[in-house]
């Protein structure tokens, strides 16, 4: 990733010497910069940009947050205030920070006030700055017209994905997993098969990312022939909170013009967790009261205020989302927690465990949960199978312990079925992925949402029972016998 530090170019010089400064910096105090503004001079709104530059012509952006009266306005920096001058001239935009958007943003990585991180250069075929903060759309009800909104299935071609966390246009689905578990490469699974099979794109956001996550990810898409599909936003770790509560609302902004153009769009964020704990720190440092729970008072207001961005337009296109989210100390009662998965239509936890026998991807069925699994959703055939695979998965949890002991022989021949079915479920969960063909040797599968039901009702019917489970480890569909 290249430096966010951008100096000024001799068009922005001449620029800025042909304007008159709106104010001047009062007081520079880490992240919270205060500008005086001149008398005569209007006051920006909250979230308005203003723009300064530091004494070694880097520009930096500054985002108005509260007026202190008398024409003193703080402000919050999206950059580091390093050499910032006390007297320096501010010039306020008096509009919200706005990012270029359009199809040269494919392939391209951009922080959140729309600088490339990337050392590709200017963004390309991007005629139009858009501002990252919108309005959220109203939602209108036509009770004469008698339509009732069906929610329109998006398969992905991950067998446990379709089967067990079914995703809809428009809805959000949180990934709850640690370092290894598995979330990048399911992240760009998802990638390559929206992109092959459904002719959508993606929109990457990286909220408080690791330097190095972030670089990684990047390069794997590229090597996977997946980066000129992708758009990417990142705000990174070493960067102020500013940049890390904003950068979500920029990765949005790219998702919505997409949507605009009428393509089903697969919006990843990782980790919202970050986001709220950027919105934390800058509460902190305005000299905001904190709620009792530590967060900041507002934090409910602001997930929610992202979260209702996450849709699908009528007769258009959606916004899906899959959101990685920190589980603090693996403490599940964290107000922030509690607050984003309120939120979410459906979790999905990655086990170590899982990892570690090699069972990809490494989803833990007992732990992760839908609400999009229900039969006027998916229909009566793929609800009634899901909730016997879950079953399934239960009686094997409960039965493992005693087959570790006493072995499997000594169940009675009820149990003994169900958990040798559980086994091969387990098995047949497993799927090759085309982003990880160098690693396993073999060719990846998109198995389609029939063959997937399919193979799951012929295991739960008994009609693999001749077979071992390892027979269906890392297969696609299910073999014909």
């Amino acid at each position: 990733m290249g430096s966010t530090e951008q100096a000024a170019t001799p068009a922005q010089a001449a620029s800025f010497s042909d304007r008159k400064p709106s104010g001047r910096i009062a007081s520079v105090q880490g992240p919270v910069v205060d500008v005086r503004f001149y008398d005569g001079e209007p006051s920006p709104a909250v979230y308005d940009c203003i723009e300064t530059w530091t004494y070694d012509a880097k520009r930096v952006v500054l985002q108005c947050a509260e007026h202190l009266g008398a024409g003193l306005v703080r402000c919050v920096s999206l950059q580091e205030t390093l050499n910032l001058q006390q007297n320096a001239p501010c010039y306020c935009t008096y509009q919200p920070i706005a990012v270029p958007i359009g199809d040269g943003c494919f392939g391209r990585v951009m922080d959140t006030s729309g600088r490339p991180l990337d050392n590709g250069g200017p963004f390309e075929n991007c005629p139009n700055l858009v501002p990252i903060r919108q309005p959220i759309k109203e939602v209108t009800f036509d009770l004469k017209s008698k339509k009732r909104e069906i929610p329109e299935l998006l398969e992905t071609g991950i067998k446990y994905v379709d089967l067990l966390y079914p995703l809809v246009k428009g809805s959000r689905t949180g990934v709850i997993g640690g370092a290894g578990c598995g979330k990048t490469v399911i992240i760009l699974e998802l990638i390559n098969n929206i992109v092959k099979a459904h002719g959508g794109a993606c929109v990457f956001t990286g909220i408080g990312e690791r330097i190095r996550e972030g670089n990684e990810l990047y390069y794997e898409l590229h090597e996977s022939k997946l980066l000129h599909k992708v758009m990417l936003a990142f705000g990174q770790m070493d960067q102020p909170p500013g940049t890390r509560a904003e950068v979500v609302n920029t990765g949005l902004t790219m998702a919505e013009y997409l949507v605009a153009k009428n393509k089903d769009v697969l919006l990843f964020m990782d980790n919202l967790y970050r986001f709220v704990q950027g919105g934390q720190e800058v509460s902190t440092i305005l000299g905001r009261v904190p709620a009792e729970t530590g967060y900041q008072p507002t934090m409910a207001s602001e997930v929610n205020a992202v979260q209702e961005r996450i849709r699908s337009v009528d007769g258009g296109g959606s916004i899906t989302a899959m959101q990685a989210v920190y589980v603090p100390a693996d403490d599940m009662t964290d107000p922030a927690v509690v607050a984003i998965f309120s939120t979410l239509d459906g979790n999905i936890v990655l086990s170590r465990d899982l990892v570690q026998r090699g069972m990809y991807p490494a989803i833990d069925p007992l732990q992760s949960s839908c609400a999009n699994l229900d039969p006027m959703v998916v229909g009566k055939r793929h609800f009634n199978i899901a909730q016997e695979v879950i079953q399934h998965f239960n009686k094997h949890n409960a039965l493992k312990r005693i087959v570790a002991v006493i072995g499997i022989e000594e169940l009675s021949k009820t149990d003994q079925l169900i958990y040798k079915r559980a086994e091969k479920l387990y098995n047949f969960m497993t799927q090759p992925f085309a982003v990880s063909e160098v690693f396993t040797g073999k060719k990846g599968e998109y198995v389609v949402l029939e063959d997937n039901i399919d193979g799951c009702e012929r295991i739960l019917a008994g009609e693999y029972d001749p077979l071992e489970a390892p027979d269906f480890y890392m297969i696609g569909k299910a073999p014909r016998i």
